[in-house]
């Protein structure tokens, strides 16, 4: 979650934004997320060693702040990491975690393509209830992922999220597609989901026609049924 999250400081079209996590398990991960967040190095790319470095221009650091201030402000989201920003010398956002009351606040349902995590932590007993909320509360379709130990519920949740995303992963990262070897696309407002890279993709920049030739003409106008 942290790569899919914050490689390239969120700036991937398949970044991870938004995370749902039953309660039962939220202290555990919780703790993770926070202790490897601490640990991620942002600075300049010619250093090799650091995680992450700024975001591309003024624009995407105004878009991204907008965000960050607006969990700052917002009664229904708390920022537990990060959530700091400077623009002195470079678009520099540090890795940003915010947990939400609201799941279908913008900070969840909005492109950021930023360093912006926000995660909803659900009743163990309202899964079946937070799976149709993850399909119906965003209109894009890109990448998802979910982790599960359980092979019977991620068959489920397979079925359940067939039209969430273009790109599903199961116990990986949702930005583990390999350029050139997989097929990748997604629909809704991500797209036509033609999979750049797949077979069919190839039809986006051509026009299909269907051809046929009859070698026996036809002679007559009716069918031998309706002979005598």
């Amino acid at each position: 979650t942290i790569r899919s999250s914050f490689e390239y400081n969120g700036q991937k079209c398949s970044a991870c934004s938004r995370m749902y996590v039953p309660a039962s398990l939220w202290p555990k991960i919780k703790e993770g997320l926070l202790e490897t967040r601490k640990n991620l190095k942002v600075g300049d790319v010619q250093d090799f060693s650091v995680f992450t470095s700024a975001v591309i221009d003024a624009t995407a650091f105004k878009r991204i702040t907008g965000y960050i201030n607006h969990a700052k402000s917002s009664n229904n989201l708390k920022i537990i990491g990060g959530g700091e920003y400077d623009d002195s010398i470079g678009y520099f956002v540090q890795p940003t975690i915010v947990e939400t009351t609201d799941p279908k606040d913008k900070i969840m349902t909005e492109e950021i393509f930023g360093p912006v995590l926000t995660i909803y932590v659900y009743n163990d007993k309202d899964l079946d209830k937070t799976m149709e909320l993850v399909e119906e509360s965003t209109p894009y379709a890109l990448t998802g992922a979910i982790f599960a130990q359980d092979e019977t519920w991620a068959r489920k949740a397979l079925e359940e999220f067939k039209y969430t995303a273009g790109n599903f992963y199961v116990n990986d990262k949702s930005t583990g597609s390999v350029v050139g070897q997989q097929p990748f696309g997604g629909s809704r407002m991500s797209g036509t989901n033609d999979k750049a890279g797949g077979p069919h993709y190839a039809l986006r920049w051509a026009s299909p026609q269907s051809i046929k030739e009859t070698f026996v003409p036809l002679k007559d106008v009716d069918y031998p049924y309706m002979r005598e």
